[in-house]
């Protein structure tokens, strides 16, 4: 007889599966629950180990085992879902179990090695200020890391909350080094946001660079509205500000102002013009191009770095692959965004939108 999957169900089945079944199980509170042995054998093989002991020490056809420390519900419960060897979300009555025992589900499946109960008691348990400490204790006690990084998440954002609780005055007079450890994990955590936030700081201009070098190559090759290659005249073209002009301003301005400044060869130098040096350098440390390219002293950068014999410093080796990589994330995301137009206009049934054609896709 197949044993039913809902909870009161299952209850009701435990009324008679003493006939039916060939394990009792004891629990702490002295009730038995009767189950089945190839089951809980094919469940847990640490149950498959103590049936196999029970059967051998046992002169009678039905074996008994033990299974002690937590509630005869939470047994029952741990019972019934071996028997499903699932935990359905969507079944309010199955939720509310895992609201009452889970916990104890944990420990259960944690000492008895059920590997996919214990993944769905560390996601179904609600971890809250006044359970934390208790919880997180648990985790560490079953390896439960996933749970284990919930808990400390909690902590992080309501220390003081649960600073106030009974469960944090106990660890401080009894468990030193747990909070020692929670401690420690906020204060880690609060230097990897301030890393994060340096990156992504660094990153920003990095990726500032790279619009830069861009606006460059655009000036070079195309011209803008002030300032273009000798090939184009810039007059007798109804050219408009590029996408990038706010940038692209700023880099005309500095080209304008190199061939008139009268302190580019002062002991002190420019500092707009030693930035639009540096600006044509990393051009040129970047460039693969250097026959072709129309931007100025690219070429001549890479001869003198040549004739020289030697590289460049550790900390210009370490900027120009910093842009690169910021370049490459940079043409990346341009693609993934372009794929992304294509997908949409696939999907679209307007006529406009089917004229993608590939063509199109290879430009």
């Amino acid at each position: 007889m197949n044993a039913p999957t809902n909870p009161k169900a299952f209850k009701q089945w435990q009324q008679n599966a003493e006939n039916f079944t060939d394990v009792q199980i004891q629990t702490s509170s002295g009730h038995t629950i009767y189950a089945n042995a190839n089951i809980l054998a094919l469940a847990s093989p640490v149950l498959e180990r103590m049936l196999e002991h029970a059967r051998r020490c046992s002169s009678n056809s039905r074996r008994q085992i033990k299974v002690l420390g937590v509630p005869c519900d939470a047994v029952l419960s741990f019972v019934r879902l071996l028997y499903s060897s699932k935990w359905r979300s969507s079944d309010k009555e199955e939720v509310e179990e895992m609201e009452k025992h889970g916990m104890h589900l944990l420990a259960l499946s944690h000492t008895y090695r059920v590997q996919w109960l214990k993944r769905v008691c560390e996601a179904g348990l609600i971890v809250s200020t006044v359970n934390v400490i208790d919880t997180l204790k648990l985790a560490k006690w079953c390896d439960a890391r996933r749970l284990y990084i919930k808990c400390m998440v909690v902590l992080t954002q309501d220390l003081t909350g649960v600073q106030c609780a009974e469960s944090w005055r106990f660890i401080q007079a009894h468990d030193p080094q747990l909070e020692l450890e929670i401690l420690q994990f906020i204060q880690e955590k609060d230097l990897r946001m301030k890393r994060m936030r340096r990156r992504k700081e660094e990153q920003g201009v990095y990726m500032q660079l790279v619009q830069v070098l861009e606006c460059l190559d655009h000036i070079c090759t195309e011209g803008c509205t002030n300032v273009g290659p000798l090939d184009v005249d810039l007059a007798s073209t109804s050219r408009g500000p590029c996408g990038s002009f706010s940038t692209c301003e700023g880099l005309q301005q500095l080209i304008l102002h190199l061939p008139l400044c009268s302190k580019k060869l002062a002991p002190g130098k420019c500092t707009h013009c030693k930035r639009m040096w540096q600006i044509f350098r990393l051009h040129s440390s970047l460039c693969a191009r250097t026959e072709f390219c129309k931007v100025p002293l690219c070429k001549q950068f890479q001869m003198r770095k040549q004739e020289e014999g030697k590289g460049d410093d550790e900390m210009w080796r370490l900027l120009v692959k910093k842009v690169a990589f910021a370049r490459f994330m940079s043409c990346l995301e341009k693609t993934k965004r372009t794929e992304e137009v294509w997908r949409k206009a696939g999907k679209c049934g307007d006529s406009s939108c089917r004229s993608v054609t590939s063509s199109q896709r290879r430009k």
